[in-house]
């Protein structure tokens, strides 16, 4: 396109040249000076003088006559006007192809070149682009579509691995308490709890690791769930304080390592029972695996929201690990050998905003950990 351009500008500047030299032929060609009459009688006048004898009348004329011709100068065909029709016409023509030029063809090929290292799969380079072209707001949009393409290929990385982190972490974390069942399942097998004692020990401890994979697969379907946007919540009106209390005495069992201060008071709550449980769960189970210390939960009002408090007293978390220890799949560096999938803070972060509350962590002046979530109160009653 921009070389047919070139060619077209190109012939109307021959045109206009050619036109103009054509003119100037022409001009040259027809002009007859005005006085050329004139002389021409003069010349006569002397001629028949001579001829009738009258010579020195003749001699006279003939004097003026080379008077005259010694003060004539001829004009010039005006040449310089068609020079400058033609001079302008080829500036004219000049200026419309520089402006076609840089409006539009150097516009469009810049975008050009662009698609085709969008097609190649480049998409790290910016389009520059001005509003003051006519591609302006075309250009702007297609340089917004390469954004939204990086990005959304920088999620897609992310899933994936986010998808391989998931599978590695659970194969690893599987495997551990699967194969501690099958070697106390052998051990049954082949006998060897030869008191009731031994063999109420073997089995707690399978039903001990069955419940750590039941843990780790339903940690990974609530990430599946909350990556898809389809974790349905239901919530209902129940009162807190005995809920907490039952849920804390059914995850110690027959642990006495928990302990629960109740408040003298009732607060109701619209949430979901199964996710505050889940939420509850994680954090006990966190704390037993990573602290080893007695767990207390408490629970605190004020007027705009209830806060729900668990505390250990281990070794807390370290201050570098503070603003990662909610990203799924991170692990802190004091974990030690602990098994883990890094998703149990990250699960109850997204259960406590999915209820719009808030949880936050900090490590305790005399020892130890507290997270505290909290609710907020609008819209429920409390006594």
């Amino acid at each position: 396109m921009k070389s047919r351009i070139i060619s077209i500008s190109i012939f109307f500047m021959f045109l206009i040249t050619a036109a103009s030299a054509l003119f100037i032929y022409n001009d040259k060609a027809d002009y007859i000076p005005d006085a050329n009459g004139g002389i021409i009688v003069a010349v006569n006048e002397v001629e028949q003088l001579i001829k009738m004898g009258e010579t020195e009348q003749a001699a006279q004329k003939a004097a003026a006559l080379k008077e005259e011709l010694h003060d004539y100068s001829m004009p010039a065909p005006d040449s310089n006007k068609a020079l400058i029709i033609c001079i302008i016409g080829c500036v004219f023509v000049a200026v419309i192809f520089g402006y076609v030029y840089f409006s539009i063809l150097r516009p469009f090929d810049k975008m050009k070149k662009f698609a085709e290292k969008i097609a190649q799969g480049n998409f790290d380079i910016p389009l520059d682009y001005e509003r003051s072209n006519y591609f302006g707001s075309f250009t702007w949009a297609f340089d917004s579509m390469r954004r939204e393409i990086t990005k959304a290929r920088a999620c897609e990385r992310e899933a994936i691995d986010n998808n391989k982190t998931v599978i590695a972490t659970l194969s690893h974390d599987i495997k551990t308490p699967v194969s501690s069942i099958r070697a106390y399942a052998e051990g049954l097998d082949a006998n060897l709890d030869s008191s009731p004692e031994k063999r109420r020990k073997y089995l707690s401890v399978i039903m001990r690791k069955c419940d750590e994979v039941s843990k780790l697969t339903n940690d990974l379907l609530l990430h599946s769930l909350a990556d898809l946007d389809k974790l349905k919540m239901q919530p209902e009106r129940f009162e807190l304080i005995s809920f907490m209390e039952s849920s804390v005495k059914e995850i110690a069992a027959e642990q006495n390592d928990i302990h629960f201060i109740s408040p003298d008071y009732t607060v109701e709550v619209f949430a979901d029972k199964n996710r505050l449980m889940q939420i509850t769960e994680n954090l006990i189970n966190n704390a037993r695996k990573y602290a080893h210390t007695d767990i207390t939960v408490s629970i605190e009002k004020t007027e705009k929201a209830v806060m729900i408090n668990f505390r250990d007293s281990g070794s807390g978390i370290l201050d570098e690990d503070m603003p990662f220890i909610f990203e799924k799949f991170y692990r802190g560096k004091n974990t030690g050998t602990e098994q883990g999938s890094g998703l149990g803070l990250y699960i109850v972060k997204y259960l406590t905003e999915a209820h719009n509350g808030e949880v936050s962590l900090r490590n305790a002046a005399g020892g130890g950990l507290e997270v505290t979530v909290s609710f907020p109160l609008k819209a429920l009653s409390t006594s």
